[in-house]
């Protein structure tokens, strides 16, 4: 299929991001409130996650776990690599390559939401990483050096952003040549109405 048609969503961006990052910030804080979307453990380990591997974890990093996919199932990480989360949340997917990278890698989780950051800090501190750095940033616009990454993941944020090329762009900007994407997010198979596009309330709900 061509991109050349694919519309952009023509809304107050801004506007839009208040009203999800309000969305994720409930989750972060109430994740026992239950929302229109699974969460925490049950969601992970029907997302392929190992069962160990989400043990292992802060109970609060994985109660506010909040993704549409696994992009570990690309693949494990490898020791020494660079990594930049994109929309981070809970820090679920950054606590798990924190620890396949080991002390010689750095992963630079990503995200939007006061709330969400400071639990992916939480949970390092209480595993003991020292090789986490999370930074207020956007999808959009990464807080990350051209060409420093070995490899760029993320977890249903690419379908919460209205321009998705920029998205793309941004990855690419920020990966080193041979550098990889592995992402877990939704697809839609069908065109989505132009007005459907433009509706903050269905992106947000």
């Amino acid at each position: 299929m061509s991109t050349e048609n694919i519309g952009v969503a023509r809304l107050d961006r801004e506007e839009l991001r208040r009203s999800v990052a309000a969305k994720y910030a409930e989750v972060a804080t109430n994740p026992e409130l239950g929302f229109h979307f699974h969460t925490g453990q049950p969601l992970a380990i029907r997302l392929g996650y190992p069962a160990a591997a989400v043990d292992r974890l802060p109970a609060a990093n994985v109660d506010s776990f909040a993704g549409t996919g696994n992009p570990f199932l690309f693949g494990d990480l490898q020791l020494g690599e660079r990594v930049v989360d994109v929309g981070s949340g809970a820090g679920l997917d950054t606590l798990i390559a924190a620890q396949q990278i080991g002390a010689a890698g750095r992963v630079i989780a990503v995200d939007m939401t006061a709330e969400m950051r400071a639990k992916t800090v939480r949970g390092a501190e209480e595993m003991g990483l020292t090789n986490a750095d999370v930074r207020e940033g956007f999808a959009e616009s990464l807080p990350v050096d051209d060409g420093w990454a070995d490899v760029v993941i993320s977890n249903g944020v690419v379908n919460l952003c209205p321009d998705k090329r920029a998205v793309f762009r941004e990855m690419f900007r920020v990966l080193k040549p041979g550098g990889r994407i592995q992402i877990g997010d939704i697809l839609v198979h069908k065109e989505v109405p132009q007005s459907a596009k433009d509706d903050i309330a269905l992106w947000s709900g």
